[in-house]
């Protein structure tokens, strides 16, 4: 799988924690930024991965910041990006089998590393259940469709 993860100052050292986590898990990571500690905008990092993820250009992506709050308001303005919050695992787990999730937010400033690691091998390891869950998938993105074509 192709994953790019995203992070902005808050998140860099966690951003560079897991980026080494997911390629040992044999997947393929496309670092999108920050390259380091320095303050900088999160919403530059949450565009450029849920662009990414929107375009198909990358299976899933990952982003970090303070609370990951920032960084899953933003992915979810795009189309095609379903993003979910994620600082404990069922919410990981419950963001793929229903809701088919391929952005994850998570909080540099909540989660430490060990817990940050279970929550990115359960995101990427969980499938999506399918079956009735495709419907709301289809309704979401007929809501996507109605809103930007206004």
């Amino acid at each position: 799988m192709k994953i790019a993860i995203g992070a902005d100052h808050a998140g860099f050292e966690l951003k560079e924690f897991l980026s080494h986590f997911v390629k040992e898990m044999g997947h393929e990571v496309i670092d999108m930024g920050t390259g380091s500690n320095s303050s900088v905008d999160y919403p530059d990092y949450a565009e450029a991965v849920s662009q990414a993820v929107s375009e198909g250009k990358v299976d899933r992506g990952i982003l970090i910041c303070g609370t990951g709050i920032g960084m899953s308001i933003v992915a979810n303005k795009f189309r095609n990006v379903r993003a979910a919050l994620c600082n404990e695992l069922y919410s990981a787990k419950m963001s793929r089998l229903h809701n088919d999730a391929n952005v994850l937010a998570i909080g540099g400033r909540i989660v430490g590393k060990d817990l940050a690691k279970e929550i990115v091998n359960v995101w990427i390891n969980t499938p999506f259940e399918g079956g009735r869950h495709c419907r709301r998938i289809e309704k979401i993105h007929l809501i996507e469709r109605k809103v930007i074509n206004k």
